[in-house]
């Protein structure tokens, strides 16, 4: 499957209360513009949604320093409690700048990102790197809902999968899946060149974050030879992150 065939078969939104009506793990879809209309504007910033406990949802180790760093950094800095699910050790990737054999490393790497970031437990589980889409969406989900309830955690955070790979598009229907079922909203961090959803700007807390973030990056030793283009794009955000619901909260005042 390839990014275009992933994003292209995405269903409609999935809200608290409707999985019976739409089926758990359907994912909501960027507002598509009609022919000749502009697409939707982001909306004016807003605060950063208020929670206890957070947990992040990866595919593998590096996606929560490389996507979702500066963003767990800011809740941290919030006051948050973060706890991080990758659901597979990073075993696919094509690089390696160790002798080690990835499934062993990359969990340690993610370890020590972890700590940089502020996060306080990591979970990772040993789903396929780069087959995350051959799972039942369930099985996926089953495993995020064990970690929501060990954690108690009030707020999913995934990376957005509109233009993403399968695996987050599978990892995104998961958590979805789970938030419905455990009561709890879902938070997407969108991509850089996103035409929607709304923008958090982390003011002046951005400059630590990029440095903290840019600390977890180098902290994945075995992935050397993608750090300085992902560190390179990184340098190159401004002070906002782009976001969306996928699963809004019920009550959302209840979220900034």
């Amino acid at each position: 499957m390839t990014r275009a065939s992933a994003a292209a078969s995405f269903q409609p939104a999935c809200s608290p209360g409707q999985a019976g009506i739409l089926g758990a793990g359907r994912l909501p879809v960027p507002a598509q513009p009609a022919a000749g209309k502009p697409l939707t504007a982001v909306l004016p910033g807003r605060s950063l949604p208020r929670a206890g406990h957070v947990l992040a949802v990866t595919a593998r180790p590096g996606q929560e320093s490389i996507d979702l760093g500066r963003l767990l950094y800011a809740f941290r800095r919030q006051g948050a409690s973060l706890a991080l699910l990758s659901l597979s050790r990073g075993e696919a990737s094509p690089l390696n700048s160790t002798r080690e054999r990835l499934e062993t490393i990359r969990p340690w790497e993610l370890q020590l990102a972890a700590s940089l970031l502020g996060i306080s437990s990591t979970t990772v589980s040993d789903f396929t790197d780069g087959g995350l889409s051959q799972y039942p969406v369930a099985e996926l989900s089953e495993r995020v809902r064990r970690v929501i309830r060990k954690f108690a955690s009030d707020l999913l955070l995934v990376i957005d999968p509109a233009g993403g790979g399968p695996d987050d598009v599978a990892v995104a229907r998961a958590a979805c899946s789970a938030a419905e079922q455990s009561g709890v909203p879902a938070l997407a961090r969108m991509r850089v060149a996103a035409r929607s959803g709304w923008h958090v700007d982390l003011g002046e807390d951005a400059a630590a974050a990029r440095a903290v973030q840019r600390s977890a990056m180098a902290a994945h030793a075995s992935q050397a030879g993608a750090l300085p283009q992902a560190q390179r794009r990184a340098d190159l955000q401004d002070g906002r992150e782009q976001m969306r619901w996928l699963v809004p909260p019920r009550r959302m005042y209840d979220y900034g």
